[in-house]
């Protein structure tokens, strides 16, 4: 055996010992059989039909200080990139399984449930019947959502499961990469949620709520195993997968992204950084140069009065402004105010399904 499977026998012996090791310590959710079952069922559908299956992950993952907890450690993630990255692949006819963190933003619901108005501004009561109506300026683009989600929805092309902990997450993970396995490549790994990096062990959790009297709080926390290599070799190995890279220093963004690609030996990073998550990614594939998708930064979106006949108005005569350089970031300065006026995402996902078209042809290049 040459010196290099000799390494290779090892690390695998090595991923596999911290696998079982993080799994048989940390118990499943108690959902996680029906889950798994709903899941089963939503696979073998559409494998039958021969449609893609994509898993998207969703939103933050909570770390427990207590066993009976109260307090927990959180990140600022609230779902927006797997919510609407979630309709854009409906659109895009795959089947999406959609595994979120509990009360994040949930594909077509987004539009409304984490508006900076209250819901009810969107509702109105007829002055003849006393019925309750959609407020007239909102809704042409609630009937079109409400069109989307109920397609989606009567043809069986969206499952939604939730996760609250980091434990949980990745016990759902493990278990729908798996089951996705008969997929082959056209399974699609979408990971675009935000993962905590560490965690409180079961044995060092507290067993009840810590109290404030004590003087200080110490949380002695462990690094999240990073399955991501066992899920390349094991969980699922023809399937296509994509992770997300979140920077907050430019200078490092590409570098990080490429790092992950050589250590983890995948097939797609993307690239971003949070001031600018919105308007530009950057895709880090095996043997391409560095491809970096942007939303035209003078497109900016007039959300003030939510006519969407004015969607962009305030730009029509703006000034053009500078474009970056092809292989840099953007400069968070240079942006206008407001968000873009197409989301990231349209532009990412059919990006996505080219590189997923390749894989494909690929995999079963080799088989033929």
């Amino acid at each position: 055996m040459s010196s290099q499977a000799t390494a290779d026998t090892a690390l695998s012996s090595s991923l596999q010992e911290e696998e079982n090791a993080y799994f048989s310590s940390n118990p499943p959710p108690k959902a996680l059989a029906q889950h798994s079952a709903a899941a089963q069922a939503f696979i073998t559908e559409h494998a039958a039909s021969g449609r893609r299956v994509v898993l998207v992950t969703s939103g933050g993952t909570t770390v427990p200080l207590e066993k009976q907890t109260v307090r927990f450690i959180d990140n600022f993630s609230a779902g927006t990139r797997g919510a609407t990255s979630a309709e854009y692949f409906l659109e895009s006819g795959y089947a999406v399984i959609f595994l979120h963190r509990q009360f994040s933003l949930l594909p077509y619901s987004r539009h409304y449930s984490h508006s900076t108005d209250c819901f009810l501004d969107f509702m109105s009561e007829d002055a003849a019947s006393g019925s309750v109506v959609v407020n007239p300026l909102h809704q042409q683009k609630m009937q079109r959502v409400l069109r989307k989600y109920k397609a989606a929805r009567d043809q069986n092309m969206l499952l939604m499961l939730p996760f609250v902990t980091i434990t949980d997450y990745l016990h759902e993970l493990r278990a729908i990469t798996r089951l996705m396995q008969p997929l082959g490549p056209q399974g699609l790994l979408y990971l675009a949620a935000a993962v905590s990096d560490f965690f409180v062990p079961p044995e060092r959790m507290a067993e009840h709520k810590i109290q404030s009297t004590d003087a200080r709080l110490i949380v002695d926390l462990d690094p999240v195993p990073k399955f991501l290599k066992n899920l390349v070799d094991g969980w699922a190995p023809e399937g296509m997968i994509v992770s997300f890279k979140l920077e907050t220093d430019p200078e490092i963004l590409v570098h990080k992204a490429k790092y992950s690609l050589g250590r983890y030996q995948h097939h797609l990073v993307i690239g971003n950084l949070l001031t600018t998550r919105k308007w530009e990614v950057v895709f880090v594939a095996p043997g391409m140069e560095d491809n970096w998708i942007r939303v035209p930064i003078a497109r900016r979106k007039k959300t003030a009065t939510g006519v969407e006949s004015l969607v962009g108005a305030s730009d029509r005569s703006a000034a053009p402004v500078p474009v970056p350089p092809e292989n840099k970031p953007m400069d968070p300065s240079s942006l206008p105010d407001g968000e873009p006026e197409i989301e990231i995402e349209s532009l990412i996902i059919p990006a996505v399904q080219e590189l997923h078209d390749r894989h494909v042809r690929e995999v079963k290049a080799r088989k033929s």
